[in-house]
């Protein structure tokens, strides 16, 4: 069972219906026993990283989360739920994350030419071949939504660069561990691609 984490952030349902598309059965869920028994967990979001971190603690799942990467099972961050994979977050003031990965969410400091947030579709360099990547070329595009990004500690954490005014991590890959800034559940036919292999590992 895949299980689609419900904290009140974000759009669940796209989430839900690209993994349909892909001949997946997800359960979106807020329960910890049902994380829990899940063999794979999605982390979706979008908002602010406190307010995020704040309804995992009182909806208690951090836990369950913590616990699914300490028993080795997959897990996919997307977007917002990218950036709480790391230590830290830097949205209004400094709030603490689930801490898995090393490193910091930091808002985009770019001249004025360029919007924040951004928004539109952008090139992945691919950086290692993390196996949800599996038969997605260097260069496909992804489509993205967001003002932060993540400065991962561990260059080797990353697995797709972008560029936005500047150069950014746009996928980490850490064992059973996977984020993407992008939203594969908008980014057509590359995304759905991306959660069919995710849904395929063993």
């Amino acid at each position: 069972m895949i299980a689609i984490v419900d904290y009140q952030m974000g759009n669940l349902r796209s989430v839900q219906k690209a993994l349909e598309k892909v001949g997946q059965t997800a359960v979106i869920t807020s329960e910890p026993n049902q994380l829990e028994r899940a063999d794979k967990i999605v982390l979706p979001g979008v908002g602010a990283f406190g307010d995020a971190m704040a309804e995992l603690r009182r909806r208690d799942l951090v836990r369950p989360i913590v616990g699914a990467i300490a028993a080795g099972k997959p897990l996919l961050g997307i977007c917002l739920g990218m950036q709480l994979l790391f230590d830290e977050g830097y949205e209004g003031a400094r709030h603490e994350g689930l801490g898995l990965l090393p490193g910091k969410v930091v808002r985009f400091d770019l001249p004025r030419t360029y919007k924040v947030p951004h928004m539109g579709w952008n090139q992945a360099r691919l950086v290692r071949p993390a196996p949800v990547l599996e038969g997605l070329a260097d260069g496909t595009y992804f489509y993205f939504v967001h003002s932060y990004y993540v400065v991962p500690d561990h260059a080797d954490d990353v697995a797709i660069e972008t560029e936005y005014g500047q150069s950014f991590c746009a996928m980490v890959w850490r064992e059973r561990l996977y984020g993407t800034q992008f939203h594969p559940e908008k980014s057509q036919s590359a995304g759905l691609r991306l959660l069919r292999n995710f849904a395929l590992l063993g």
